[in-house]
């Protein structure tokens, strides 16, 4: 008799509301298991996202992203963003090994999320600092450790569409 590992769908690591991510994040940690979360809004899913990620993922047992819906992502990126609506967005990152699980987010920060689910470690970019952050105070607040993930920012959504629009196609 052969054993198979069965591996969870994309689909089934979206979590739709944040009661029951929080209720997953609780059962998680009363199981000892620490759990890194990042929020962003991963439009244009690229290279420097993947290894942003799998750091992430490396700091912790889980690995929760929390993607800013559309409304959040075009105040936060401008005219034209997002390229790729929010549920596809989830989908994509969801896709991901390094993903435990994803869920939307609506605020234009973390700070309801972070203060909600109470993390182990607040993941970002290299291009961001714990002085900088809308979510500090709650961070200290709850104990929850800021880490700095990835490689130097080099990539970026912005220049591949840039990259995309210099180019003249036949």
């Amino acid at each position: 008799m052969a054993l198979t590992v069965s591996r969870k769908k994309a689909k089934d690591k979206i979590v739709k509301s944040l009661r029951n991510l929080s209720a997953i994040v609780d059962g998680l940690k009363s199981q000892g298991k620490s759990i890194v979360l990042t929020t962003g809004c991963f439009d244009l899913l690229h290279v420097g996202h993947i290894r942003f990620l799998e750091d992430a993922k490396s700091r912790g047992d889980f690995l929760v992203v929390a993607v800013f819906d559309d409304k959040a992502t075009a105040a936060q990126k401008g005219k034209g963003y997002p390229v790729q609506e929010t549920l596809e967005r989830m989908e994509l990152l969801a896709g991901l090994e390094s993903v435990d699980y994803v869920c939307a987010l609506g605020d234009d920060d973390g700070t309801k999320l972070v203060e909600s689910l109470v993390p182990s470690v607040y993941a970002k970019g290299t291009n961001h600092n714990e002085r900088g952050l809308s979510e500090r105070v709650v961070m200290k607040a709850n104990g929850v450790k800021f880490l700095a993930c990835g490689d130097k920012k080099a990539h970026s959504a912005s220049k591949i569409v840039a990259k995309i629009r210099k180019r003249k196609f036949d």
